[in-house]
């Protein structure tokens, strides 16, 4: 995070900090009451503050994006099980094997968007991803090669983690709040691309699409990567025949096949940018 600027002569709270940390060893100062609030981990994890902690997590990504001149993002979303081509043998079903080539697919997606971007001399169309392994290893690995940078939001589970090694280390961020990481999946999204996966990538898909339907997001690109899984899945035709949603709320997203195909999306799609003022079949 860059150096701030001082524009008030009082001390700032590095500087206690610093000073708290050399106060003489007493029974006063090793109270828990008398840490600085700010520095007490018991204190700030307190469940009265949680308001402060949501804040915490929606202000540091966003702060640390702007600092560094994000203009705006390609999302990828997709399974975190999809292994690339070389290790599909120790895949754990048929059906995730057969799935691996859509990991060449999004690397070869995030590094043409990444090369395209490139040329802007801006952080434009920068790639963003869970940060993990499979689909979001594939999109973080192809920005890299393009020699581009990319974002990882990774989030706490309770297994042992870490992001994967193709994020840019400036850019990746951990949550603890599901809600706070989604809201920073699209907050700068310019476009979505949507790989197969499971319950999280479909959870991250519906709820773009939702925010898109009801007119509480602008429209963006939304393209799901591999027409047969995607219908295999969701039998879309049947929400609109049932009347659940609107035969036009199929016209949110598009089905498409390569990396190629998708970039040609994006460059193409009609209604960019405009937000619903009502809610088809309502």
């Amino acid at each position: 995070m860059k150096q701030e600027t001082r524009r008030h002569p009082l001390r700032d709270s590095q500087e206690d900090m610093e000073a708290a940390s050399h106060s003489p060893d007493t029974e006063q100062t090793r109270a828990p009451a008398y840490r600085l609030a700010f520095t007490d981990p018991d204190f700030l994890t307190r469940e009265e503050l949680r308001p402060v902690r949501l804040q915490l997590e929606l202000l540091k990504p966003e702060m640390l994006m702007s600092e560094y001149g994000i203009e705006s993002t390609i999302v990828l979303f997709g399974g975190a099980r999809i292994p690339e081509p070389s290790m599909k043998s120790a895949a754990r079903t048929e059906t995730l094997a057969d799935l691996s080539r859509y990991y060449d697919e999004a690397r070869r997606f995030a590094r043409i968007v990444t090369e395209r971007a490139l040329g802007s001399g801006r952080h434009d169309d920068v790639i963003v991803t869970g940060g993990g392994p499979g689909v979001m290893e594939a999109g973080n690995r192809g920005a890299a090669e393009a020699g581009g940078v990319s974002i990882g939001l990774s989030i706490v589970l309770p297994h042992e983690q870490a992001p994967n090694a193709y994020v840019t280390p400036d850019l990746c961020f951990n949550f603890h709040y599901f809600a706070i990481r989604k809201m920073h999946f699209l907050m700068r999204a310019r476009a979505i691309a949507i790989f197969p996966g499971g319950f999280g990538t479909m959870d991250e898909m519906f709820e773009a699409l939702t925010l898109i339907q009801t007119g509480r997001m602008k429209r963006v690109p939304v393209l799901l990567f591999g027409r047969d899984f995607w219908e295999r899945i969701i039998n879309w035709e049947a929400l609109a025949e049932a009347g659940t949603i609107s035969d036009l709320d199929l016209e949110l997203f598009r089905f498409v096949e390569t990396a190629e195909e998708a970039v040609e999306a994006i460059d193409t799609w009609q209604g960019a940018g405009d937000k619903r003022e009502h809610i088809p079949g309502r």
